[in-house]
């Protein structure tokens, strides 16, 4: 009996976690093929920030309403409607490519509404998850869906790339259609049950957003790890967009060399999470969610103290691979953690208030970033950031140091 019950949550969960890869893959292609058109049709850095401002400006107003709408509904309709959505709005678009050149602002246009979709569809799986898999085995899951997402964010633009080449732009729209309605097939498969609900009655949408917020407060620990986190990726997030002036400018390398450090922080990613999927309980969270910000920290300040010479870019291929693999060690034990203390009717409204604040965190360390890196270089911005990140994790270790009478987290 226990046999089979183990092996049911498992196959309920693949089955989720591959048709979402699926859709992930076919939704990479497209968002890759999108910008590259607009890229390659304006040339116009302007575009280009309107585009990505569009493209995460939904997940910071809409996250925390998402996630209290997130809470009232039924997840597996949540889950389905989102991707169905998504996968609408390019079919719409590719009808509109058929009559013609669309103009530039429509791709920003479709950037910010597919990204409304996902402001939904992000919490309702993360939250659905728990009410699939036993608790104690919450890391190992978490574990193979980032690997299966790193795998899938990896193949993604490889095939966007391919197919833009080969094959007019309205049919690799499609492909982010035919992704989700796969994903929607395996999730009707599957039985979601719905977390118990208090019988007093819907509150107002504030109110419920409050709860969300206060979940995170009421857990001391969870709180000051959250926000130490939150104020690293103000430092951290810029840094995804310097790895390709850190390869062309400061190493003097050509497109190529650029790829291997995405593959090499995919890599590293996909490694960390197939170890955390084979070797998954994690009882002692904490610790683990330490170590991988330690890593994040050292890697990126190691990366600011390499020489400007071409012979020293293969170690920042291998510190990138590390930078890879000590995200997924802090991000996947993190999010465990959520599932396993959160309240399962709270859960959306954690979750899509967490990815709002770590959304905000983007333009707000550009702007702080911006005018250092292109003063004194973006290999200083790295430096900087990893003295940040290693200070912020050291006195969020400290604070969080077990006490007597405190329960493993």
């Amino acid at each position: 009996m226990k046999q089979n019950q183990q092996n049911k949550w498992k196959r309920d969960f693949l089955t989720i976690a591959a048709g979402q890869t699926v859709s992930l893959i076919g939704s990479a292609a497209v968002q890759f093929s999108l910008i590259w058109w607009l890229a390659s049709e304006t040339a116009s850095p302007i575009i280009m920030s309107i585009a990505g401002l569009f493209a995460f400006l939904p997940q910071l107003i809409l996250g925390p309403f998402a996630g209290v709408w997130v809470d009232r509904l039924h997840r597996k309709t949540v889950i389905i409607a989102a991707d169905l959505f998504i996968g609408l709005v390019a079919l719409g678009f590719a009808l509109f490519f058929l009559s013609g050149n669309p103009p530039y602002w429509s791709v920003c246009m479709v950037l910010g509404i597919r990204a409304v979709g996902n402001v939904f569809h992000t919490p309702a799986i993360q939250a659905a998850i728990p009410m699939l898999v036993p608790q104690q085995e919450l890391v190992r899951a978490n574990g193979w869906s980032q690997f299966m997402q790193s795998g899938a964010f990896l193949l993604g633009p490889v095939l966007g790339a391919a197919m833009y080449a080969a094959l007019p732009f309205w049919i690799i729209l499609l492909s982010d259609l035919a992704g989700a309605l796969v994903a929607c097939a395996t999730v009707v498969l599957v039985k979601i049950p719905d977390p118990e609900r208090q019988a007093s009655g819907r509150q107002h949408l504030f109110y419920e957003m409050k709860e969300g917020a206060a979940a995170i407060c009421q857990d001391r620990k969870l709180f000051i790890v959250t926000a130490a986190t939150l104020i690293s990726m103000v430092f951290y997030a810029p840094l995804s967009t310097y790895y390709p002036l850190m390869t062309s400018d400061y190493f003097r390398a050509d497109a190529l060399n650029a790829s291997m450090v995405n593959l090499g922080y995919a890599g590293g990613m996909m490694l960390c999470a197939i170890s955390l999927g084979k070797f998954g309980a994690i009882k002692s969270k904490f610790p683990v969610i330490h170590m991988g910000l330690l890593g994040m920290g050292t890697s990126s300040l190691l990366c600011g103290l390499l020489p400007r010479e071409m012979a020293w870019f293969w170690v920042f291929a291998v510190l990138c691979t590390l930078l890879g693999a000590s995200s997924n060690l802090y991000n996947i034990p993190y999010i465990a953690y959520l599932q396993e203390t959160i309240a399962p009717e709270k859960m959306g409204r954690v979750f899509s208030l967490i990815g709002s604040l770590s959304a905000a965190t983007m333009p707000l360390g550009l702007l702080i970033a911006g005018p250092i890196a292109e003063s004194r270089g973006v290999s200083l911005w790295f430096f900087v950031s990893g003295i940040a990140m290693l200070l912020l994790t050291l006195v969020s270790a400290l604070l969080v140091l077990p006490q007597k009478g405190d329960k493993v987290g």
